[in-house]
């Protein structure tokens, strides 16, 4: 992302076939993508270009930029070492983006996914590498209409960046849970917390890294598949956890677009704090086996949200026990405490805990909002008043 590029000091081993560029470690920076919607039905709109060119000041241009099909935008962070700060510039930069959206007569959004748009509808947006992507994957380039937030972390090397990416696989079930927003697709409830992970699964090159643990065995890798026109560039690697070599950075891609500002900046200090934990205890021995369960404990994050089930290698198979994703969220959290540098840290877990006691969740709000109110057009109306700072957040702040 664009906010990132300040983290890369200079590239380690410039030699090397893909240079990993060192930034300091555990700083942070999100990237959320948000719903442009009419105020008719509150359907998706197609205004993301105009919206574009209306955005003041001028400045802030660099850190908003165009996606896939044009009822989305993305909105950039700069770089953080505390969350308090970073919820600060969100809010300077949701205030410029709902001044240009009201020249449109358009209203911006959080969640994972517009819970009645149809993905035919959608148009993709006039960029040689949209219309390429367009072409290579056909229709899945329209189904990738869904709400992603993307959370980087500053590493100071590449080997360190190979496990901070496997670390954090570990508990890529927590943050499709805590991010959990879109529980309704294509005009129906989908029993998912997270309908989005299942659509970005079905890219080709989604899912795990390759169980690599050196940057110089990572670089061979890439390397063969470069030569094989497989990929360009890692842009073409759509893993839910990546290194982010041009950055310096290890980049979450599982979370769903908050609702609200706040909330997205806690997860980025949730990952700020699990890199720091990891980083230092390094808790996880890196083998073969390392993903043996991962897809399963994905599935129950998106489909039950904090109420999923997590399974847990262990050495023999009688310590291999599973236990409901909220508890073992709850234990990490006090695993962290040692590692809070600030009051805004200790917020961060604050919030964090009563979100997993009380199995609180975006998705879990937004049925509430529909059954309320009996309209999925109605229940978009209030979301996107969360999401511009109209409403109040829906929960614990």
């Amino acid at each position: 992302m664009p906010g990132t590029q300040a983290h890369v000091a200079g590239p380690q081993g410039s030699a090397g076939i893909l240079p990993f560029g060192s930034s300091t470690p555990f700083t942070m920076g999100i990237e959320l993508e948000l719903q442009l919607v009419n105020r008719r039905n509150y359907n998706l709109a197609s205004d993301a270009v105009d919206l574009l060119n209306w955005i003041e000041p001028r400045d802030l241009q660099k850190q908003i930029k165009l996606e896939m099909t044009q009822g989305m935008i993305e909105l950039n962070s700069g770089i953080h070492t505390r969350v308090d700060e970073l919820i600060e510039e969100l809010k300077g930069l949701r205030g410029a983006l709902n001044r240009g959206a009201q020249y449109l007569n358009i209203d911006v959004s959080g969640g994972g996914a517009h819970p009645f748009q149809h993905w035919n509808e959608q148009r993709i947006t006039p960029s040689e590498r949209f219309h390429y992507l367009h072409e290579k994957y056909g229709y899945l380039a329209k189904t990738f209409t869904v709400f992603g937030q993307h959370i980087h972390i500053g590493v100071e090397n590449g080997d360190d960046a190979l496990y901070l990416t496997h670390g954090f696989s570990r508990y890529v079930p927590h943050f499709i849970a805590l991010s959990a927003a879109s529980p309704f697709y294509q005009g129906a409830d989908t029993k998912f917390d997270s309908s989005r992970s299942n659509v970005v699964r079905a890219f080709p090159l989604s899912g795990t890294a390759p169980v690599h643990t050196k940057w110089a065995e990572f670089e061979t890798y890439y390397d063969e598949l470069h030569q094989m026109g497989i990929i360009a560039s890692m842009k073409d690697f759509y893993w839910d956890i990546r290194p982010k070599p041009e950055y310096g950075t290890v980049e979450i891609r599982v979370c769903d677009t908050p609702l609200t500002i706040e909330h997205a900046a806690h997860l980025g200090a949730y990952a700020q704090l699990l890199a720091r934990w990891i980083l230092t205890e390094r808790p996880f021995v890196v083998g073969d086996d390392f993903y043996l369960l991962y897809q399963f404990n994905r599935f129950e994050a998106s489909r039950f949200g904090l109420n999923g089930q997590l399974a847990l290698h262990g050495a023999t198979p009688a310590q291999s026990r599973k236990l409901p994703i909220y508890e073992h969220l709850l234990q990490q959290l006090q695993l962290l405490e040692p590692y809070v540098a600030n009051e805004a840290e200790q917020q961060t877990l604050t919030r964090l805990r009563r979100i997993a006691h009380d199995r609180l969740s975006d998705a879990g709000w937004l049925r509430q909002m529909f059954a309320q109110r009996g309209s999925l057009n109605d229940m978009m109306r209030l979301s996107s008043e969360l999401w511009m700072g109209v409403e109040p957040p829906p929960y614990f702040q």
